[in-house]
């Protein structure tokens, strides 16, 4: 009888469960699997239950168990507090992990292995407040179901998204918007946010209202600060904000009604904008300092679809070739 020295598999737990229950011998068990006595009777004394006895399902789950080590984050400290310092400043688990490996050369660690600690860590210690370290904080993985809708708006001069030219689609020239309210609990209270689609560039604005003269004069300033290489298209969501867009002097799409993904740039930018400013917030005691720094955060934060650069280095990088003076920029961060 040759010796095997491999874990026991699966169907090797079925086979001395149901030998085991049969009453047979350890050393008939051994034979009939090609194994030594003596790893028969460790695995049964080691995974057998005091309730249910040897059970191949228990027996699997106990043994895994003892194999595994920790999470690499849980072993290595230095790694632990550097990507958790990282987490902290408003970084996803992705931008973590795949600045980690542009700064290193090497892959340190992956971002499946960040979300699994901080899930483990908060089902570990029954603290929910692990969730703060994710962009969206969400208490649990997967996708959140959809409610309600918004009826159609018809705007004039209102072109839809299906009409934008597929250059704007491919992201790889600058000049193209998104824009959109960022809405918050208390009334009246809002946000404008627009949003570069190539370097995924951001500017906020805060708004006395949501009025359409108000939103159309602020993107009008924005894009007057801009050369007219960065000013190609705006495409919005179907809000009545959004009315006056015809103002502006470029080109603008619609979005599709309930189809607000269709400008997924700048929707993606305002749920990462939620953690520092979450809807709850007040804008009237909020300093104006908080939201700069925000957006400042958001700006200098690495995204892997730029190669780990910043949006504020991919932008300013666009400006080079339009001989474009840094200092023109200066109402954007007013703003």
């Amino acid at each position: 009888m040759g010796q095997v020295y491999g874990q026991l598999s699966l169907e090797e737990r079925c086979e001395i469960a149901r030998l085991h229950a049969e009453g047979a011998s350890i050393r008939k068990i051994a034979a009939t699997l090609d194994r030594a006595p003596s790893s028969i009777a460790r695995e049964i004394a080691r995974n057998a239950s005091r309730d249910k006895g040897y059970t191949p399902a228990l027996a699997q789950e106990k043994a895994a168990a003892r194999r595994w080590n920790g999470s690499k984050l849980e072993r290595d400290r230095g790694l632990r507090e550097d990507v958790l310092a990282r987490l902290a400043k408003g970084w996803s688990p992705e931008q973590v992990a795949g600045r980690l490996r542009h700064e290193a050369g090497f892959t340190r660690i992956g971002c499946e292995t960040i979300y699994r600690f901080i899930y483990a860590e908060m089902k570990r210690t029954h603290d929910g407040a692990w969730r703060r370290y994710l962009p969206r904080a969400k208490a649990r993985r997967g996708r959140r179901g959809r409610k309600g809708g918004s009826s159609t708006k018809t705007f004039k001069h209102r072109v839809p998204i299906d009409e934008r030219p597929p250059s704007v689609g491919s992201r790889r020239i600058a000049g193209h918007w998104e824009a959109d309210l960022m809405a918050f609990s208390k009334y009246g209270q809002n946000i404008l946010v627009a949003h570069e689609r190539a370097t995924r560039f951001l500017m906020l604005a805060r708004l006395a209202s949501k009025q359409a003269a108000g939103v159309a004069g602020r993107l009008k300033a924005w894009l007057d600060a801009l050369p007219g290489g960065l000013r190609r298209s705006m495409t919005f969501d179907n809000g009545t904000e959004f009315a006056l867009h015809h103002t502006l002097g470029l080109p603008t799409y619609f979005c599709d009604p309930h189809s607000p993904w269709q400008k997924g740039g700048v929707e993606n930018a305002i749920g990462r904008m939620r953690r520092p400013l979450p809807r709850k917030s007040d804008l009237a005691s909020l300093p104006l300092r908080a939201i700069n720094a925000a957006v400042a955060a958001y700006n200098t934060t690495p995204r892997k679809c730029l190669g780990w650069r910043t949006p504020a280095e991919a932008f300013y990088k666009s400006l080079k070739p339009l001989h474009f003076e840094r200092e023109s920029t200066s109402p954007l961060s007013r703003g």
